[in-house]
């Protein structure tokens, strides 16, 4: 019994510094005990206890003078190996290379749980832009990325089901299953996928898959305003996306 105990005391410690860390995906670069505290759902000690804990193991560092923490050095070495591993360092040229053709924002994507996290980012160099920094989640339904990570699924219903409640983001956001199954299916059919001002007013994005022989293992995106990126845009933008992602599907696929 003490060693079930054990397990699940482990088990919760790792929980409460992952959630902690992941505080620090996207916003502010540093932030302070209470905001973890609140953010995490934590207490207030216990926040200060793992924070401590992972600052020692240089996960997380204290901003001088001040009680508030930003990332440590020690991640900074492992991001960078895995970067290197995971074919990132790679692929970044390819999408800047997108980014420079198309004159908008690229990300690549891939699936965690219900979300699609941002893991590569090339900013347009447009005054008028729409930009997702690497750590940024979005739920599935609810973007252009997300939305062929779904299609990729072997049973569309069921993954739709569970997703559970689709929450509005606009008043353009599907929100019903059977809207989102047609959307993911017209996904299957023409090989991209539109977020049309579903998450945010004024803002468009295309995306195609990254497919490799083991299946779909991320996604690419193409996003910006509605002014700029306009209905005649649509099919040019997939072919440029789907060229790139075939450039990038050997750099991610030989580091699995």
């Amino acid at each position: 019994m003490s060693d079930v105990r054990e397990s699940r005391s482990g088990a919760q410690a790792i929980e409460r510094a992952l959630a902690v860390l992941r505080c620090f995906e996207s916003g502010e670069r540093t932030q302070g005990i209470s905001e973890l505290a609140r953010r995490t759902g934590l207490t207030v000690s216990t926040t200060h206890r793992v924070t401590r804990a992972l600052a020692d193991g240089g996960l997380l560092m204290q901003v001088p003078r001040g009680d508030r923490y930003q990332l440590g050095p020690t991640l900074a070495v492992l991001g960078a190996r895995a970067a290197d591993q995971l074919g990132y360092d790679q692929a970044l040229p390819l999408l800047a290379e997108l980014a420079e053709s198309t004159g908008e924002s690229v990300n690549l994507g891939i699936r965690t749980g219900t979300d699609v996290q941002v893991v590569l980012d090339v900013p347009s160099t447009q005054p008028l832009r729409f930009d997702q920094p690497p750590g940024t989640r979005v739920p599935l339904y609810a973007s252009a990325m997300g939305k062929c990570l779904l299609a990729a699924a072997a049973d569309l219903e069921a993954e739709a089901a569970a997703l559970g409640e689709l929450t509005a983001h606009t008043d353009r956001t599907v929100t019903t299953t059977k809207a989102l199954l047609a959307d993911l299916r017209a996904v299957r059919e023409r090989g991209w996928a539109l977020n049309d001002e579903e998450r945010n007013p004024g803002v468009r994005a295309i995306a195609v898959a990254v497919r490799t022989d083991t299946g779909t293992i991320a996604a690419i995106a193409v996003q910006g305003p509605t002014v700029r990126i306009t209905e005649d845009r649509f099919a040019t933008l997939a072919n440029q996306l789907t060229h790139t992602a075939r450039r990038v599907a050997p750099l991610l696929a030989a580091t699995r």
